[in-house]
């Protein structure tokens, strides 16, 4: 039998169990709202929540987990499923009136595979008045066949007419040192590259051992190392071309997702109802758009860690740097810098995630964060004609 996909919220055991009571005592409520930090595997526990609600053989034993080993259960945990919808705000500083409207519209839907749909709204701390407001109806009495898991940073930035509609679920920080250790036992790691796979993912437990499972995503953070560590002998012609392979890279595994799309919908498309492949296709599009800004916030948060160990070192603190294996690059910039342009630096791709927010195309934002930290890092741009050689 396949593992329980609760087993996999890593660091939070009263979430798994609470959830697990939840399914096995058949208590599953129309609206829930997951409060945490970011990397807090609310995310996570939402699928494996939504799995063990559509798994077609029920709760399995008495702790309710779901069988893990069906269609269903697999087509959840790759994020597949037709009647499992995730959303992220659309609009630059939070959800749209008109995309909060599309998904009340989606809900008088009926399924198309299972018995339930779920919906997963995420950051519904960028939920405004407005949008909430048309929200509120559907959030308190939704189809029979719906179920809400909502997720937000803190209770306390969530309305509280949206927090008074659903059951909190509270998601607890978990300590850099004990997310640390709880990758060394689920990825077979070492402490030092756990910590350095936590810094490239945000905080995510649950992304970091994924991440050290990957060569594909090890070989984009060599990379993305590799182009910083040489940001002070690189010229403008240089920073174009490292802006532009690095873009290259941020959009390989969408070619990937994109073909795997096409594909599962051919194979099904003789099965579905036109509005059925509409509503896949929509979802695809969905995936899609969430896995750039995924590729995106991966590289900056690459970029930040190598400027923190930067900092370190600047601060005299060098047992503090978490990319040990770029370790001469970090030590070498430190010495040709300070502690204050290296924290201003910090600042040009807090602007670039910030850029990322408002749509700014992937080109342009790696183009302008790499030029503002060669130029903050370093006090000013090289000569043009002083061409570094590109790494290979």
């Amino acid at each position: 039998m396949a593992a329980d996909a609760f087993e996999n919220i890593l660091g939070q055991p009263k979430v798994r169990e609470f959830l697990r009571a939840t399914v096995s005592q058949d208590k599953v409520s129309h609206a829930y709202l997951f409060t945490g930090p970011a990397g807090s595997n609310k995310t996570l526990a939402a699928y494996a929540f939504a799995q063990a609600v559509l798994c077609p053989k029920g709760p399995q034993g008495p702790r309710g987990g779901n069988c893990g080993a069906c269609d269903a259960c697999r087509r959840i945990m790759r994020k597949k499923h037709p009647d499992v919808r995730y959303f992220a705000p659309e609009g630059a500083s939070g959800y749209l009136v008109e995309q909060i409207r599309d998904i009340v519209s989606d809900t008088s839907f009926a399924p198309i595979q299972a018995k339930k749909k779920i919906y997963i709204l995420d950051r519904v701390d960028l939920l405004g008045v407005q949008a909430a407001n048309a929200f509120l109806k559907t959030l308190e009495e939704p189809p029979s066949d719906v179920v809400l898991i909502l997720l937000g940073r803190t209770r306390e930035s969530v309305l509280p007419t949206i927090l008074s509609r659903c059951q909190v679920v509270p998601f607890r920080t978990i300590p850099a040192s004990e997310a640390a250790g709880i990758i060394v036992q689920n990825s077979g790691a070492s402490l030092e590259q756990a910590r350095m796979a936590l810094e490239a993912c945000n905080g995510s437990i649950t992304r970091a051992v994924e991440f050290l499972k990957s060569n594909e995503r090890l070989g984009f953070r060599r990379r993305v190392l590799e182009v910083v560590g040489c940001l002070g002998k690189a010229d403008d012609w240089d920073i174009i071309g490292f802006a532009s392979e690095l873009v290259v890279l941020v959009k390989a595994p969408l070619d990937v997702a994109r073909a795997e799309q096409e594909q599962e919908l051919a194979e099904n498309a003789d099965f579905l109802a036109k509005s059925a492949i509409r509503q896949i296709e929509a979802r695809n599009k969905r995936q899609l758009t969430a896995k750039t800004f995924e590729s995106l916030r991966h590289l900056t948060a690459v970029v930040r860690s190598w400027l923190r160990d930067v900092v370190a070192v600047c601060a005299e603190t060098p047992e503090l740097v978490i990319n040990v294996d770029v370790r001469d690059s970090v030590v070498e910039t430190a010495a040709v810098t300070d502690e204050a342009r290296a924290v201003a630096a910090l600042a040009c791709v807090r602007r670039c995630d910030e850029a990322i927010s408002y749509n700014v195309s992937p080109e342009t934002c790696i183009d302008a964060m790499l030029f503002e930290i060669r130029d903050t890092l370093y006090g000013r741009a090289p000569h043009a004609s002083g061409a570094a050689t590109r790494i290979r």
